[in-house]
């Protein structure tokens, strides 16, 4: 190895090790009066870009009165799904509020608030599609689409072994491919292909079934993402999720966009 490059390989360890350092540094001492909240902006009714170019949706309203309820200054930013997790430990932003499920390998990396929404995952096909249940042997041989680097796309493969899963960067453009006929089926949440299929775009398709949620792949709802260490914004997160469940909040945002309960069941008694 030629000695630039051993300077240059010390260089970026030096700079990985620090960003760990700073991702475990704790929050104790941090004035959470500002935070920074991240975002997909591509995943409706969850969250998007408006023709306005403001961003909407499930997530940003529920992060928008956890702000209020914390008292808290709260600016948002987009960002790439696939990117979500090394932008929120490099500090692009505070919160990751993106329908993110809590998943014990997401765990390793990040840590996560109380849930604060829970929905099955489904599976759409075209409506002259022939495949007529959702199982391994009828999608045989099928191609199946779904965003990558989601639980999604994991239980696709997991669940439909034989067929063949493809990976898009965001819903959109699975959903441009099966409006196209290029799929066979995609797979996502019930609520973004229900919201979907209700649409002039989604007339394509119809809904063939919703699927069980494998814990070992679903964990344990969807969270709010943040550092490891953060320890104090997690706290106040928690305590604001709990009020605005407790105080008519919640259910009125969620009454806004859904017609049944998101949030899930509650957990059982330990």
């Amino acid at each position: 190895m030629r000695l630039a490059q051993s300077f240059a390989l010390a260089a970026a360890l030096a700079g990985l090790f620090a960003g760990t350092a700073v991702a475990q540094q704790s929050d104790a001492d941090k004035d959470w009066s500002k935070v920074v909240i991240g975002t997909e902006g591509a995943y409706p009714p969850f969250n998007f870009l408006d023709a306005s170019g403001e961003l909407k949706g499930f997530d940003v309203e529920i992060a928008k009165a956890l702000c209020a309820q914390m008292k808290v200054e709260c600016t948002f930013v987009t960002q790439d799904w696939d990117g979500m997790i090394p932008a929120l430990q490099n500090g692009n932003f505070d919160a990751l509020v993106a329908s993110m499920s809590i998943t014990p390998e997401r765990e390793e990396q990040i840590a996560f608030t109380d849930k604060y929404y829970q929905t099955p995952p489904a599976i759409a096909v075209p409506k002259d599609s022939q495949i007529t249940e959702a199982t391994d042997a009828a999608l045989s041989g099928k191609a199946i689409g779904a965003q990558v680097s989601t639980t999604h796309a994991q239980a696709a493969a997991a669940l439909f072994p034989s067929a063949d899963v493809r990976q898009y960067p965001t819903a959109e453009e699975y959903k441009l491919d099966i409006e196209n006929g290029r799929l066979d089926a995609v797979m996502d949440d019930v609520v973004v292909l229900d919201e979907w299929l209700k649409s002039d775009a989604g007339a394509c398709c119809k809904l063939l079934s919703t699927l069980p949620a494998d814990p070992a792949i679903y964990g344990k709802g969807v969270g709010i993402g943040l550092r490891k260490g953060d320890d104090k914004l997690k706290t106040m997160l928690d305590d604001a999720i709990a009020a605005i469940r407790e105080d008519g909040t919640y259910d009125k945002i969620q009454k806004s966009y859904f017609d049944f309960d998101v949030y899930g069941e509650e957990p059982a008694a330990q």
